[in-house]
């Protein structure tokens, strides 16, 4: 039991430094980031585990007999690893402040909003389930062309009625707000059903409408196929979205990753025809953007040791192009290429211990895209968050969630007052 009371407290204490110094080694990349995504975002469920591991090795044995020793060196490490998780926990608690200095509003909205269910913190997989006052209808098709089939689930206010047809519309026949929610996966892995969820089920308790959305992975596809297939979803939006009980005029766009990735895409191309064939005339412009933890430049290296463009991921099962022969590919599937004054606002969310995207690449792309825009570019960066923190629902997605619901609320009452927002104080101030 000694031995086994010292192996409690080296995974403890290993665990709580590769939370706070996450290993960015091509090796030991992808491990490092699944044991320090688990260890941060949660946390409190760790330090229950943690001390009840230490306790009951100590009880049953742990600190006797010949080999006492290893189990006091394992109470020691074991010690220290419950310190480091405390300081995670710790640093989680700050979000709140992180939003507030960064200009997002996070009050709870004077009509009496509720907020983020506590139930889910303590219990993390009822996130999968639809909120109570939420319909999901799931899997309605948006793309159909031969043997390809998109689709996607809407999260709209159980008090609509039945989604989709007359019954889709808004209580008092009055459109909600939409959301397109665009799940990560390195653009070759992911789908509708596992990311976003805490997002979606939020604002649709507030009286939004979500869609999450599918399209086709690499390397079954080859850029830009991702992006013209939310183009598509679109066209779809601006026909169907009243059946839902969504305003075709009105829509922001968010995603995570590779989603951030195209949540930026999708609201700095607006209208280009390279990205809609067949349907150039489709005005697909959205009025906000909330990319959390995205890919912004494929060209330039930056905080990366090389150009990611230049990664085999992205040249070989994304693009499908030599890099070095043809960097014009590139520099067109970036974000930072289509930087421009009529931008639409933009939240942009990222981690500051994110070990696959480092967080450099957020801090450029927002100093660089406050220098083109003239609407305003709110950056949250979360202190010792690591990369996709937000699919768990932990403190910090709550906290998260809810600033973000307030922001998007923002714009929509600017949107409906008739007003374009200049200023992050101009999108708070339309919430008192």
């Amino acid at each position: 039991m000694p031995y086994v009371l010292l192996a409690v407290g080296a995974v403890s204490l290993l665990l709580a430094l590769n939370a706070h110094r996450p290993g960015r080694r091509p090796a030991v990349l992808v491990p490092s980031f699944f044991a320090g995504w688990l260890t941060i975002e949660l946390a409190p469920h760790l330090l229950v585990a943690e001390i009840a591991g230490l306790v009951l090795a100590a009880v049953y044995g742990g600190l006797e007999g010949s080999a006492g020793w290893a189990g006091w060196i394992g109470l020691v490490l074991g010690a220290a690893g419950v310190a480091g998780t405390v300081a995670t926990i710790a640093a989680a608690r700050r979000t709140t402040v992180t939003l507030r200095e960064s200009g997002v509003p996070l009050d709870l909205d004077p009509e009496g909003a509720p907020r983020y269910p506590r139930s889910h913190l303590i219990v993390p997989p009822l996130c999968l389930l639809p909120r109570r006052g939420v319909r999901v209808t799931r899997n309605v098709v948006f793309r159909e062309e031969g043997r390809l089939r998109l689709k996607l689930d809407v999260y709209s206010p159980a008090a609509d009625g039945a989604a989709g047809g007359a019954g889709g519309a808004a209580a008092g026949g009055r459109l909600r707000p939409g959301l397109m929610q665009i799940h990560g996966g390195a653009w070759v892995i992911g789908d509708k059903r596992e990311q976003g969820l805490p997002l979606l089920n939020h604002m649709a308790v507030q009286g939004w409408v979500g869609f999450n959305v599918n399209y086709r992975l690499s390397p079954r596809a080859t850029w830009p196929e991702h992006l013209v297939d939310l183009k598509h979803f679109l066209r779809w939006y601006r026909e169907h979205a009243e059946e839902y009980g969504a305003d075709p005029d009105f829509l922001c766009v968010t995603g995570g990753s590779a989603g951030g990735h195209l949540t930026a895409m999708v609201a700095l191309t607006a209208n280009v025809p390279d990205f809609q064939p067949g349907f150039e005339d489709v005005d697909t412009s959205v009025q906000g953007a909330v990319p959390f933890y995205g890919v912004y430049d494929f060209v330039e290296p930056g905080p990366w040791p090389v150009p990611m463009g230049a990664t085999r991921l992205v040249e070989r099962m994304v693009v499908k192009r030599p890099f070095k022969e043809d960097r014009e590919a590139f520099a067109k599937a970036s974000p930072v290429h289509y930087l421009r004054e009529d931008a639409p606002p933009f939240f942009v969310i990222h981690g500051s211990r994110d070990s696959l995207i480092p967080v450099a690449e957020a801090r450029r792309f927002v100093e660089r895209l406050r220098d083109a825009s003239r609407s305003p570019v709110i950056y949250a960066e979360m202190k010792g968050s690591q990369h996709a923190f937000d699919v768990f629902p932990s403190y910090r997605t709550a906290r998260v969630v809810e600033a973000v619901e307030r922001y998007l609320t923002g714009l929509h009452r600017e949107y409906t007052a008739g007003r374009e927002p200049r200023a992050p104080e101009d999108i708070a101030g339309s919430l008192g």
